[in-house]
């Protein structure tokens, strides 16, 4: 036993403080590493700004083919490829992939395609038998790609700026990078469904932008991301997941990225922004599409996206566990005090990481409930996890 001033510490008492200690040292390990590298890396985005600036010769600049997956985004073809068509990059085209759309989308393509000839279409035909039809549709659109630079971007993503392309093409410049990854962000709107999405997909892009820039990339989103043709092809693109009916783009970063040939962009103007979904019901049903992925990455990966929220909801459970024991009489107060201080550090470390990355990424100051979010939204993966079997008959493209 252990003596702290009059109290005494049962053996009971010290492995549950050892325990909030360990806690807490993970906790902090991953947060600085991970989530706090894109901030790390922000603060010297001057530098990288100056140097994407500065450095490539426009002459010499590759050319790049962004293509762009549509099923059913006539309104969205409208509304936000002259974004990408206004890009201040010398060669470039755009190709759209028509995935057996049953509105106008086909019309809308053409009207971009009789004003300007870099805009290009091609199409998944209707009696396609494949289990996700959106490998196939990137597939053919890299096919059909005229140059060796495969820019991603969704119907409904518009880019930050008009440098978005020479921000995610600036690092082929070196020829042992093969994949580029970017952050794709979610409009802002005033209601909590909003405000989830936009915590969780920001939590979830320092994580995996903050992997890469620490040389264990582990995915990257279809909505800003970047690949070199020969590699996709001489890897197998989608060969081996065609039947997976979710997780194109994670799924190929996952299987082909390594430290050597992965670099993360993190220059705010390399953003891409989209509309994110209304209701909470979709935002489930999409992110129960995405989780559905996951038994599919690597070991490595599964273990270390497990073990996160794992000690994560333990820190969480752990001063519930010391008070109620505090109340019965079996545990002394400092573990009590210990548990509580080693949830605060942490959660203070994560506001301020979490405060400081949005302000460099959006140039704007955050209002996103964290400490509710940070609590909530593992709760919600694994209630999607354990009900997976029952949904999987209803995920979709």
């Amino acid at each position: 036993m252990l003596t702290i001033g009059t109290y005494i510490l049962s053996p009971l008492d010290c492995c549950l403080i050892a325990a909030a200690a360990l806690l807490l040292v993970y906790q902090v390990v991953f947060l600085a590493r991970y989530i706090g590298a894109v901030p790390r890396a922000l603060r010297r985005s001057r530098l990288a700004k100056a140097d994407a600036e500065t450095s490539p010769d426009t002459d010499t600049r590759p050319g790049v083919s962004v293509i762009i997956c549509a099923r059913n985004e006539g309104d969205n073809i409208r509304d936000y490829l002259h974004a990408v068509l206004t890009q201040d990059y010398p060669l470039f085209e755009v190709i759209v992939v028509n995935d057996r759309s049953q509105d106008d989308t086909r019309e809308a393509v053409e009207w971009y395609m009789v004003r300007d000839r870099r805009v290009r279409m091609t199409f998944v035909p209707m009696d396609a038998r494949v289990g996700s039809s959106k490998k196939l549709a990137l597939t053919l659109g890299a096919k059909s790609a005229h140059y060796d630079i495969l820019l991603l971007t969704d119907a409904d993503c518009r880019p930050d700026s008009p440098q978005w392309i020479s921000r995610m093409v600036a690092p082929f410049a070196n020829p042992d990078t093969q994949i580029v990854l970017g952050y794709g962000a979610y409009y802002h709107t005033r209601d909590a469904v909003n405000a989830l999405v936009r915590y969780d997909t920001l939590f979830n892009g320092l994580h995996y932008l903050g992997a890469a820039l620490t040389r264990r990339p582990y995915m990257g989103v279809g909505r800003n991301l970047a690949y070199r043709k020969p590699f996709f092809f001489s890897t197998g693109g989608f060969t081996t997941m065609m039947q997976i009916l979710a997780g194109d783009d994670d799924l190929f970063v996952n299987h082909n990225a390594n430290r050597r040939n992965t670099v993360a962009v993190v220059l705010p103007d390399s953003i891409t922004w989209s509309v994110p979904k209304r209701t909470l019901t979709e935002w489930l049903q999409q992110k129960r599409r995405h989780l559905g992925v996951s038994p599919h990455y690597r070991f490595a990966t599964r273990l270390h996206l497990a073990f996160e929220p794992f000690t994560r909801g333990l820190l969480y459970a752990l001063p519930v566990a010391c008070f109620v024991l505090w109340y019965m009489g079996l545990a002394s107060v400092w573990t009590l005090l210990a548990a509580a201080v080693a949830w605060l550090i942490r959660m203070l470390l994560l506001i301020v990481l979490i405060q400081v990355a949005h302000y460099r990424l959006h140039r704007s100051c955050a209002c996103l409930w964290t400490p509710w979010h940070d609590m909530i939204l593992p709760l919600i993966s694994l209630y999607m996890l354990l009900t997976a079997p029952l949904h999987r008959h209803k995920t979709r493209w």
